[in-house]
């Protein structure tokens, strides 16, 4: 933590006491929270920042997409269009955001739609698709003029909120209780090999806040996939010198992975979601270009190659093989078993006997 920070820790007190009395407003009844019969999968966070939301929604559609009809919901961040708008062969990062982008790409069977206003959104979509099943909402915990069904929280591993405090003086949105809300909490980005010990410390540590199920879940790393027409021509799984390209909130952990398939990693990170601009790309390629090496390559993720489609951007990097690294989460041991099945009981208890066509 930044030391300045500290001496703003009675601000944060001003901010965590108004959203606890927020949040007090909407327990006692006094603002509206609106329940709905359809089924609702919320997902969300205590800290600002990154802790791996988007692939724990894709998780959910892969585990969920061959038995129900699916929807997604989000605000659609540094998106440049406001209201409601849905994915569809003519959408832009700019109209929907980059994460629904990935999402609508990768996952074109289910209704992928941004509203900033999450009732209003769910309503849309029920409009739209009446025939729609669940619909999956990301960072709605502090949304709460909406209430999901089955509300799930999730921490950064690295940063976990039971070690953190509210803003300004830390980064989070409310006071650490605001976790009871909770019915399930997902420990993120934890180490592929993880220790028992370290598991029954967490769960202790975790354990006070009375969240009925904690799950453990970890990133696995995919094959490079080209993005450029150099790249298919080179098709290289690995290079002596890699150039990071990264506009997103955490670079840390791809990093530290990609150092084990080279000699040098130079990185350029950029701030998360950034817009990606043409003098941007010139100054990698000028670098890249410097560089002499045997094998070289640009790396990116898959959610800052959805900005980076654009054809002035593509042109930039024409002549020089460029990829992404897909990724997706995976939970340890029986974690996957009972998140699974926490799920799926939980959409039997909306369709028991109803399964998509």
């Amino acid at each position: 933590m930044n030391v300045f920070r500290i001496f703003l820790f009675p601000f944060s007190l001003i901010y965590g006491s108004i959203t606890w009395l927020r949040n007090k407003f909407f327990d006692w009844g006094l603002l509206p929270s609106q329940s709905y019969k359809h089924a609702l999968i919320g997902t969300g966070n205590l800290s600002t920042g990154g802790t791996g939301k988007t692939p724990h929604i894709e998780y959910l559609i892969k585990l969920l997409k061959d038995k129900y009809k699916v929807a997604t919901l989000s605000r659609g961040y540094k998106r440049k269009t406001r209201g409601f708008q849905f994915a569809n062969e003519e959408s832009t990062v700019r109209q929907i955001g980059d994460e629904p982008m990935q999402i609508y790409y990768k996952y074109p069977e289910a209704f992928v739609a941004v509203c900033e206003n999450r009732k209003r959104g769910v309503d849309k979509i029920l409009e739209k698709r009446p025939d729609n099943q669940v619909i999956l909402l990301d960072d709605v915990f502090q949304h709460r003029y909406i209430k999901p069904g089955l509300n799930i929280l999730l921490t950064d591993y690295h940063k976990i909120f039971t070690r953190n405090f509210v803003l300004p003086t830390g980064n989070l949105r409310e006071f650490r209780h605001g976790a009871k809300r909770a019915d399930a909490l997902i420990v993120t980005k934890t180490p592929s090999v993880f220790s028992p010990l370290d598991r029954r410390l967490l769960l202790k540590e975790l354990g006070k806040y009375e969240i009925p199920h904690i799950f453990f879940s970890f990133i696995k790393y995919g094959k490079w996939v080209p993005v450029n027409e150099k790249a298919k021509e080179t098709n290289m799984q690995k290079a002596k010198t890699i150039f990071l390209v990264t506009g997103i909130a955490n670079p840390v952990p791809l990093g530290e992975h990609l150092k084990r398939q080279c000699t040098f990693l130079k990185e350029f990170r950029f701030s998360d979601h950034h817009q990606f601009t043409i003098t941007d790309l010139h100054k990698i390629k000028d670098k890249f270009n410097a560089t002499y090496s045997q094998t070289k390559a640009i790396v990116t993720t898959e959610k800052d190659t959805m900005r980076l489609r654009k054809p002035e951007l593509i042109e930039v990097f024409k002549n020089m093989p460029v990829y992404y690294i897909p990724i997706e989460v995976d939970f340890h041991h029986e974690d996957k078993k009972g998140f699974d099945k926490m799920v799926l009981d939980f959409m039997q208890s909306h369709f028991p006997k109803k399964k998509k066509a």
